[in-house]
């Protein structure tokens, strides 16, 4: 990746706003319009791409987004440190409306942990820890190849890769966010964990689950693979019935291990439906331009292709599976006897890099995570 290109992708956090009718937000004062940047100053010759591929796999780099579950309260601390971070937390505040910074340093934790809230927390903290990975080390940046994001981490990668500016990003994940949860409320739903076996039988449970359900009186009952994580393990979502039966017939599908996650509803699955008119009208408002460099989709694992393509499966994202497991075998995939590129999960937790691992051991060995809850050095490659 050029340098010329390198600085681009440090404006997008002050990017231009929404357009007229989509918020009544505004950038910060002295707000950089990174498309225009891009534009004006970088030959077409210069292009991530081609510069990359002048580059040893070794000598690249891809960026992880990790998605809701991943908060913590006192996330952000050990981002303050480092320009422009409280400049980011003030303008997200605007967009949202609320103080971000203190709700996601001091919470309390039921707070953050609502779809509404933290789902805005962690894009934001994944983009102020990529502020902090520039600052330590530029030239991760400068040599980013690829990027993906869990769920509402792949806002984040879009933001990052320069498809999307910060605000108009943080709008359609407010939006998404708020939409989610109003879906949840509506009926009581979940997601399962499942760490199952080679012989376990995910469909047939699913299948067996949903006709339980009916015998309940359930009408259309949902029970279906919503993340696919690595190989033997998924996230199921659904009714609540439906996981419950799950969980206490689990040795019958050769499940090993199961366990309710944290969140407030079946996230996608077509309990979600109500959430796709709403974002799908501010992805339909907002400016959504070529990535800089590759980012995978969820839907499907395969890399954007144009920005249609992206408003297109950002939306049916919200119903559909996140292909996770595929995602990393797309971006991993090389010969025998290929480096692999340095890997930086950016944002709280380490989920990311756990499943990694999981999936592709070679490359997990060049994985790094940047810390976001206390300061501390530059991230090395020793996980």
């Amino acid at each position: 990746m050029s340098v010329r290109v390198a600085r681009t992708l440090r404006a997008w956090v002050w990017g231009a706003g929404c357009r007229r009718g989509a918020s009544n937000f505004r950038p910060p004062p002295g707000a950089v319009d990174a498309a225009a940047l891009l534009r004006d100053a970088t030959p077409a010759e210069e292009r991530p791409r081609e510069a990359a591929a002048r580059r040893r796999p070794g000598q690249c780099s891809v960026l992880l987004f990790p998605g809701q579950g991943s908060q913590v309260v006192g996330m952000g601390r050990g981002l303050l440190r480092y320009p422009r971070v409280r400049e980011l937390y003030a303008a997200a505040s605007r967009v949202l409306g609320y103080d971000l910074l203190e709700l996601s340093l001091r919470g309390p934790q039921e707070a953050l942990d609502r779809t509404a809230h933290c789902q805005p927390a962690v894009f934001v903290a994944s983009l102020a820890a990529v502020e902090k990975l520039q600052h330590l080390q530029p030239a991760v940046i400068e040599n980013c190849v690829a990027a993906a994001g869990f769920s509402v981490g792949e806002f984040a990668a879009l933001v990052f890769a320069g498809a999307m500016e910060f605000s108009e990003g943080l709008y359609a994940v407010k939006v998404r966010a708020e939409a989610m949860q109003g879906a949840s409320e509506a009926v009581p739903s979940g997601m399962l964990s499942v760490l199952g076996q080679p012989q376990s039988k995910f469909t047939f449970a699913c299948l067996e689950a949903r006709e339980h359900c009916e015998t309940l009186g359930i009408e259309n009952p949902v029970c279906e693979v919503a993340n696919y994580l690595f190989p033997d393990c998924r996230v199921v979502s659904g009714h609540l019935e439906a996981l419950q039966f799950l969980q206490k017939n689990s040795s019958r599908y050769h499940f090993r291990r199961t366990r309710m996650l944290p969140v407030s509803g079946a996230f996608h699955t077509r309990l979600m439906e109500p959430a796709l008119e709403p974002l799908a009208r501010v992805l339909q408002a907002i400016d959504v331009k070529q990535p800089l460099v590759s980012v995978h989709a969820n839907v499907d694992g395969h890399p954007y292709r144009h920005p249609k393509h992206i408003r297109k499966l950002l939306a049916r994202q919200v119903v559909s599976p996140v292909k996770w497991e595929q995602t990393m075998h797309a971006l991993y995939e090389r010969k025998k006897g290929t480096e692999f590129p340095k890997t930086f999960e950016v944002g709280p937790g380490k989920q990311l890099g756990a499943i990694l691992k999981s999936c592709n051991l070679q490359a997990w060995r060049s994985y790094s995570h940047v810390e976001v809850l206390e300061a501390d050095e530059a991230p090395g490659q020793d996980p």
